[in-house]
């Protein structure tokens, strides 16, 4: 299977010109790829004091994903800014090319204006597609291990991060995206954004996958705006799990929601 990271900056705030951006780099990835990972919150960037920019899960930003999808033929995962009954939500997405749509919302929120804007997430967003299992989690989930955790072994195969991780921190991201793939034994897929959002804090990217013993198999340079596709290798993923499987020895959490 082949995986695509688009590392790229966001518009923030201005969703006809992140459309814009993404479906011209999608275009060119039409038929190259089987699953196309963009940074949180697409559409928008992290504008999360600014409500009116929130949509349905039928709104703007998830047709042209369904729409990309389709004509691609592969499929795509993010965030996108979400309203459902009055509330929002920074909200997960797998869209597969038949126009079949799972959604999680992120469980952590970042503290400050997303606690105080949106409303946290209750469930994971697990998805099998094309023989492969994902799991598709958000930027601040990745702080938390219990969350990411691969109880069974068996529960996903690529464990996605979507993000807008902050260049004064990003030590954490290149230690955690490699702590995760290693306790889990899993590819890790992590596409982080670009440029300076509205709050002037910088993203550098770093945007990175990861084979299941935390070797880096695709990377970006610092700044960059572009793509990397890469074919993970289902054989080895089972050889590396069934070598030494560390997972039958982890303590077992109950997550309370």
């Amino acid at each position: 299977m082949k995986i695509t990271l688009v590392q790229q900056e966001i518009m923030w705030g201005d969703k006809t010109a992140n459309l814009t951006t993404f479906e011209n780099i999608v275009k060119t990835l039409y038929g190259q790829t089987d699953v196309v990972v963009f940074p949180e919150m697409f559409s928008t960037g992290f504008s999360v004091d600014k409500p009116e920019l929130a949509e349905g899960t039928d709104g703007e930003a998830i047709q042209a994903i369904k729409r990309w999808a389709r004509e691609g033929n592969f499929a795509i995962a993010s965030s996108f800014m979400a309203s459902e009954n009055g509330k929002s939500y920074n909200r997960g997405f797998f869209c597969q090319p038949d126009g079949t749509i799972q959604f999680a919302d992120k469980r952590h929120l970042f503290i400050g204006d997303e606690q105080k804007h949106f409303t946290p997430g209750d469930k994971h967003l697990d998805v099998e597609f094309r023989g492969v299992k994902f799991r598709v989690l958000i930027c601040f989930d990745l702080r938390f291990p219990v969350w990411s955790r691969n109880f069974s072994g068996n529960e996903y195969d690529v464990l996605i991060y979507t993000a807008n991780w902050p260049k004064d921190r990003i030590e954490a991201w290149d230690a955690l995206t490699v702590a995760r793939a290693m306790e889990n034994q899993s590819y890790v897929c992590a596409v982080n954004a670009i440029g300076t959002d509205s709050y002037s804090v910088q993203h550098n990217g770093h945007s990175v996958m990861l084979d299941p013993r935390g070797k880096c198999i695709a990377s970006f340079e610092e700044w960059e705006a572009g793509t990397r596709t890469v074919e993970i290798d289902m054989a080895y993923l089972d050889k590396v799990r069934n070598r030494l499987p560390f997972w039958k020895s982890a303590d077992q959490f109950r997550v309370e929601c």
